[in-house]
């Protein structure tokens, strides 16, 4: 047996799974992007301190430095400037005087400011570089201002941005799991009312479930109760076979018995002789009775869309026209008319057969002592196939003709058949999506055994 998943398991997994990947994707760019943004904050916060250092410088002549300077140096971006500020001559005016390693040399006339890479101290650091010329202390030229940061502050500005950025990110997601765990849940009770309308079915009450349902389980829904109907109709069937086969079978098989006794208690050989063959008689028809009760039975249970079976319809008539000639007892005469065009019909060909055998059997048994001929022939249009079997015998009235479609109906003046052939006729037209029609004439009866084609 395969192994079974909760549906809520895989709905979840299948909604979750593509957020993660998305939220792994997010996280990798905002790592990335945390990194080009503090670097950009952080070269500015550099900048910004060197132009105000450079500005206070020039104002007092390299002896002090303003507070709102002081306070850009001691606290930028989360972190301590370094700075120095050197003359033309490579004085240093102001700030510390041991610079980072990694300061790229520039010419005289280099104005361009640069950003930099350094170690001070031991320590990674970045720089920001300016030239700028102007006159201290009455010495002109070009000054330098560096200013520089250890790189840990960003490094750990970036880490507390993406720690906050993961806490966002996976609250999200397991909100979201929470969401869409119980969002399931919440949207399978449908299910969970189905299996419970399911539950409430039994051997005895096979009804269709009319319980409002999503559209999705809509054709679940459909089948199972086209199932549900099917079942019930096989029941019905099985019960109804039991109970026709029991009623009709009880008085020949009692018939069957009381001759077989007749026969064991007979007195002499004649007397046993006699009534044996009233016993075969009695067996043979009681035989019949029960072959046509299963033709019956199967004439119901024809499937069109599972027996696709070809076959050339002229063929089949012209094989049943000969057989019966052969086993015909009577004088009437069974003749076929065919058609110029042959026609290829499409069914359970065994079936078929039987029903049109029926209405020929019918015609010569029940035509009475004036019938004298029985006619088959076709009739056929675009999208049907009529096959009508005409007798001249005695006919039947419109009361006879329903009494005669009726399973076990008998209209013979002898009383003798079983009283299924022609309700055998019509289930098999029924089951093909045909049907059978009888007509009374004068004389004779028309029997028209019609098929889609």
């Amino acid at each position: 047996m395969k192994r079974t998943y909760s549906l809520r398991i895989r709905l979840t997994l299948i909604i979750l799974i593509p957020l993660l990947f998305v939220a792994v994707a997010t996280g990798l760019w905002q790592l990335n992007n945390a990194r080009l943004t503090a670097g950009d904050v952080f070269d500015r916060s550099l900048q910004i301190a060197a132009l105000s250092v450079a500005n206070d410088v020039a104002l007092s002549d390299g002896d002090a430095l303003a507070i709102s300077t002081r306070n850009i140096l001691s606290d930028t971006s989360g972190g301590r400037v370094y700075y120095h500020v050197y003359a033309p001559d490579g004085v240093i005016v102001a700030g510390y005087a041991t610079p980072p390693a990694g300061i790229p040399k520039a010419t005289l006339n280099d104005l361009s400011p640069i950003y930099f890479n350094g170690v001070y101290l031991g320590r990674e650091v970045r720089g920001y570089r300016m030239r700028t010329r102007m006159q201290i202390d009455r010495v002109s030229g070009v000054f330098t201002t560096t200013v520089w940061q250890d790189v840990t502050i960003r490094s750990n500005f970036v880490r507390d941005l993406m720690l906050r950025s993961l806490v966002t990110i996976s609250s999200i997601i397991t909100s979201l799991a929470l969401i869409v765990w119980f969002g399931v849940r919440i949207g399978l009770r449908p299910l969970n009312d189905l299996q419970q309308a399911i539950d409430l079915r039994s051997g005895e009450d096979l009804k269709p479930i009319r319980r409002a349902v999503p559209i999705e389980v809509e054709g679940i829904v459909r089948t199972l109760n086209r199932l549900l109907g099917q079942v019930t109709d096989a029941m019905a069937t099985q019960s109804e076979f039991i109970s026709n086969a029991a009623h009709q079978l009880r008085n020949p098989i009692a018939g069957v018995l009381s001759l077989a006794e007749a026969v064991r208690s007979a007195k002499d050989e004649e007397a046993v002789r006699e009534r044996a063959d009233d016993l075969v008689k009695a067996a043979k028809e009681t035989s019949q009775l029960a072959q046509r009760l299963l033709t019956y039975e199967r004439a119901k249970s024809i499937s069109p869309a599972s027996t696709k079976e070809n076959f050339s319809i002229n063929e089949l008539l012209d094989g049943l026209i000969h057989e019966s000639q052969q086993r015909n007892l009577s004088k009437a005469q069974v003749s076929f008319e065919p058609s110029t065009e042959d026609i290829t019909v499409s069914g359970d060909k065994t079936m078929i057969r039987e029903a049109i055998s029926n209405l020929i059997d019918n015609a010569l048994r029940y035509g009475g002592s004036a019938l004298s001929a029985v006619t088959v022939r076709t009739e056929s249009n675009p999208t049907t196939l009529t096959i009508i079997v005409k007798d001249d015998g005695r006919g039947l009235d419109d009361a006879d003709i329903k009494t005669a479609l009726q399973r076990f109906g008998q209209v013979s003046e002898t009383g003798g058949g079983s009283g299924l052939g022609l309700p055998i006729v019509a289930r098999v037209a029924e089951r093909h999506h045909g049907n059978l029609t009888l007509e009374g004439k004068q004389p004779g009866l028309e029997a028209r055994f019609t098929l889609p084609l």
